[in-house]
């Protein structure tokens, strides 16, 4: 996680990244602020999809909405429609696609929809839950590059 903070050239103590990890109800638990979330989630995007183009680092103060976190999620870690979906069946939330795409639409388009605390709970849970399932590989070689495929 330290990386992944220093990838967007923001610098955090490990102490104030443990802090962050607590649990609610303990006593050393401090609430992330918007800015270091938004700083999380582009050095997430940074860490898995490469450099950023200047023109798509966003600076000043930005207010991170649950709809933002879902694309950054989504940018990050390269994920379909079809990924998305499972994931939310993992958590046992099942939406239609149509509602998962309104989340990704503009404010001012008339099909957008504000994605609600649930939806990103269940989101998240199902996430953990997808990242820590059992994968079944098929290994392939050629000319000595491995493709590993996923069956899902």
């Amino acid at each position: 996680m330290i990386e992944i903070f220093h990838a967007p050239g923001h610098n955090i103590p490990e102490i104030h990244l443990h802090t962050l990890l607590k649990k609610e109800d303990d006593k050393e638990f401090v609430l992330c602020s918007q800015a270091l979330l938004g700083t999380f989630l582009d050095g997430l995007i940074i860490y898995y999809r490469g450099e950023l183009k200047k023109e798509a680092i966003q600076s000043g103060p930005v207010k991170i909405t649950n709809n933002d976190v879902l694309r950054k999620i989504r940018i990050a870690l390269m994920y379909q429609d079809s990924d998305m979906l499972e994931i939310f069946k993992l958590s046992e939330m099942e939406i239609s696609k149509s509602e998962l795409s309104a989340f990704f639409r503009r404010k001012s388009h008339k099909h957008y929809k504000a994605c609600g605390d649930q939806f990103l709970r269940h989101f998240l849970q199902g996430l953990s839950l997808y990242k820590k399932r059992p994968v079944q590989q098929e290994t392939v070689s050629r000319t000595e590059k491995v493709w590993v495929k996923r069956n899902k």
